[in-house]
């Protein structure tokens, strides 16, 4: 009888780490494309086969506003806190990777088409952003944080 309960408490601790790898779902560390530093920890969650992406936590220097707002922003996220805003809506499986959806980047207030992807074993998030087609974009590599 122990023995079972050894293999159902082993499976519950084992089985959410298969499946965070197949799925963007879960906490990711955004890695700038230019500076190469983390900006952002974002939460992906998944309903209904549609990801959304909402930020939970900024790095940012001593020097810089801790909880700035979206003052760049020109829908209804305009003067609202970043931390807690969504940035990613709409992606939806297509294939290997997830697209049709939109990107937020608090810093300039635009709005882009985007598109993501899982690499390394679902380690890592390619997410890309971009106007019209994917090659006039940016790519950013996002890192599981759980």
């Amino acid at each position: 009888m122990k023995f079972l309960a050894f293999i159902a408490a082993a499976a519950l601790t084992i089985s959410p780490a298969f499946a965070d790898s197949s799925s963007p779902a879960g906490l990711w560390k955004n890695i700038d494309d230019e500076t190469g530093k983390p900006k952002a920890l974002i939460r992906i969650t998944e309903t209904n086969g549609v990801l959304t992406g909402q930020i939970e936590k900024l790095f940012r220097d001593a020097n810089e506003e801790q909880n700035p707002k979206c003052d760049k922003c020109d829908d209804a996220r305009k003067n609202q806190p970043i931390v807690g805003m969504t940035i990613l809506s709409n992606l939806k499986k297509d294939g290997d990777e997830y697209a049709g959806g939109e990107i937020l980047d608090p810093n300039n207030g635009k709005v882009y088409k985007s598109k993501l992807h899982l690499t390394d074993g679902g380690k890592k998030l390619s997410v890309r952003g971009y106007i019209g087609v994917p090659m006039l974009g940016r790519s950013q590599t996002w890192v599981r944080q759980d």
